[in-house]
């Protein structure tokens, strides 16, 4: 697996998260709607196309990105055995769609409206989503089925994860300058 290659996506995604602006402060999207689509197979597609371009399956496929997008939509949103380490611990993808099996649309709804996760997740994106949009991901993650096993769960800062793992090293703070310094 080439790593390299996830970490201009990877540090995108938190780059976005550490600009993600508090609950207070947020703002109302001044884009329009999308239209409302009340056939179902319109709901999948629609679904379908926001998963493959919203960045869903860069870290919720494995191997997607490393393969550009070439991985058959039987292994879609079935977790990733990569973790994302750093000083919030060891984060996994999700299975997406063990995840949302016993959700019923309307828990998802609020469950999408309010997510707040670890890194590297850009919770924020979701959170921005239309009521729409994010009906539209659970219809057609409902529509692949139940498939594959959990991801790995999270490990507490301090615990060295198995290998495969992407790690973000910070900086360190500068230090402070001593008293009466110039």
């Amino acid at each position: 697996m080439r790593l390299h290659s996830l970490l201009p996506l990877s540090l995108s995604a938190l780059v976005l998260a550490a600009c993600q602006p508090t609950p207070e402060t947020r703002t109302v999207s001044t884009l329009a709607p999308p239209p409302q689509i009340e056939n179902e197979a319109e709901i999948v597609a629609r679904g379908e196309y926001l998963v493959r371009t919203s960045g869903c399956n860069d870290c919720h496929t494995a191997g997607y990105a490393e393969r550009g997008g070439k991985v058959e939509k039987a292994q879609w949103l079935l977790g990733s055995p990569l973790g994302y380490n750093g000083p919030w611990g060891t984060t996994y993808a999700t299975n997406l769609r063990l995840h949302l099996k016993d959700m019923t649309e309307a828990q998802w709804l609020e469950y999408s409206a309010n997510l707040r996760t670890r890194p590297i997740m850009p919770d924020f994106a979701v959170r921005e989503m239309t009521r729409e949009d994010r009906r539209a991901i659970y219809r057609f993650v409902q529509s692949l089925g139940p498939a594959g096993e959990p991801a790995p769960t999270y490990l507490p800062p301090g615990r060295t994860p198995p290998a495969p793992y992407f790690t973000l090293v910070l900086p360190q703070a500068p230090a402070a300058a001593p008293a009466g310094g110039h």
